[in-house]
């Protein structure tokens, strides 16, 4: 694995700056007791950070999240080695529902609302976990003020919202759990740009505003680099390069594979040989 440099980084990620509240120690996921989808994986996330978790489809960064959630059995899978620990707690095999009543929320990739309910009745669905009616209801006028699209629409169900506002709400109900930890699916996918702005920037003031921690995987490295303090590079099931946000978006081969600007100027990512990448993480 290459680290960026020695440096100290944010609190995004290891160092002596923040704790870390979440780490993952030489995880290993094995799907259908035969495929090896994590093979020793390693990171930390400090708390009240952002770190982003970047890397090409099937490098393992869904499965990271859900490898921490607790959703890994939905797909049969399982973590066959190595430690996930949570506020100094471990918790890998823990049921998804214990997770989420110990601070950490998933917002899956493509939303995942309920789409027959209204938009306050998948707020509501969002503190399930939750014993203080009277709280969550302050917490339902929070989230619409975060997104005041949703306040306009309280009552319609959440099948006839558009794409960015389903987004919406799928962060609102994740924050209706009062969780330390959110982990981000790819919050910007089949958004458009306007939207996607206005989502990241909502993102950094939960972030901000409510202390909430932030594991982000996101296709859109430049974006996802925008907002992180710290951030990993993910091929093949192993993180293969880290550092600081801004030591990523300067570095060479991150430029090339992820920003698509290489010596020749921009670039195609899918036009590079994966053999070639895979030989330039790991020298």
């Amino acid at each position: 694995m290459t680290r960026v440099t020695a440096t100290t980084p944010g609190n995004g990620g290891p160092g002596e700056s923040a704790a870390a509240l979440l780490r993952l120690n030489n995880i290993e996921v094995l799907y259908d007791d035969v495929i090896l989808v994590l093979r020793g994986l390693s990171l930390e996330v400090g708390e009240g950070g952002i770190a982003a978790l970047l890397g090409s489809n099937g490098a393992g960064k869904t499965t990271t999240l859900k490898a921490i959630s607790g959703l890994l059995y939905v797909e049969d899978g399982e973590v066959t080695d190595g430690t996930i620990v949570f506020d100094g707690q471990e918790i890998q095999g823990v049921d998804a529902h214990r997770i989420v009543e110990k601070g950490i929320f998933q917002v899956l990739e493509g939303r995942r609302v309920f789409e027959h309910l209204t938009v306050r009745e998948n707020l509501a669905a969002g503190a399930y976990t939750r014993h203080d009616r009277r709280g969550a209801e302050a917490d339902v006028e929070k989230v619409f003020h975060y997104f005041p699209a949703l306040a306009e629409r309280r009552r319609l169900t959440a099948g006839h919202l558009s794409g960015g506002e389903q987004q919406m709400l799928a962060l609102g109900r994740a924050l209706m759990a009062r969780p330390r930890m959110m982990l981000l699916d790819e919050p910007s996918l089949g958004l458009a740009p306007i939207l996607v702005e206005s989502i990241f920037e909502i993102i950094q003031r939960i972030n901000r505003d409510e202390g909430t921690t932030i594991l982000l995987v996101e296709q859109n490295a430049r974006l996802a680099l925008s907002v992180a303090d710290y951030g990993y590079v993910m091929e093949g099931g192993r993180v293969v390069m880290e550092g600081t946000a801004d030591e990523l978006r300067t570095n060479e081969d991150v430029k090339e594979f992820y920003l698509g600007l290489g010596d020749a100027g921009r670039r195609s990512y899918r036009d590079v040989k994966h053999y070639r990448r895979r030989k330039r993480w790991l020298s």
